[in-house]
């Protein structure tokens, strides 16, 4: 199977290994407990709408939640909030559940929580359900020109 995600990794060199569950459930925990992964690197990929109306991906290890008021500071907006599915479903062209950051429909701003930084690979979804990367922390934040900073919910 193919997704925009794996192409764009292909395309522009980076290497990493693609995983594969069969998504009976949605969620990072879910697939973090079939991959036999740390929650903490299998990275949620949560889209949000500013009050400007505009739209922007936060990236979060699956053992941690955004904290929608540092968001919104670090963004440079006086609120966020998550954007329905059909929006985020809408602004990526990926389907809930297969939603990442490779390959979204359209150029979105990404944030990336700062503790992630500190892991040498992350996981994270490549376009489809049960499709999954592994790769280098810092391939994944030079190809989506992530913006680091601290998301996290104290």
């Amino acid at each position: 199977m193919t997704t925009r995600g794996l192409e764009r990794l292909k395309q522009e060199g980076i290497p990493f290994e693609a995983l594969f569950y069969h998504p009976d459930e949605t969620g990072v925990r879910f697939a973090a407990q079939r991959l036999g992964l740390r929650d903490e690197i299998v990275i949620k990929t949560l889209v949000f709408r500013a009050d400007d109306h505009s739209f922007l991906l936060a990236l979060m290890g699956g053992d941690g939640t955004v904290s929608e008021k540092k968001l919104a500071r670090v963004s440079g907006h006086k609120q966020v909030s998550p954007a329905s599915p059909r929006d985020a479903e809408r602004v990526t062209g990926y389907e809930i559940g297969g939603i990442g950051p490779l390959g979204v429909k359209r150029a979105l701003p990404v944030f990336l929580d700062r503790a992630l930084v500190a892991e040498p690979s992350v996981v994270i979804n490549a376009g489809a359900r049960g499709t999954l990367v592994r790769l280098a922390t810092s391939d994944l934040i030079r190809a989506i020109g992530a913006s680091i900073a601290d998301l996290r919910v104290e």
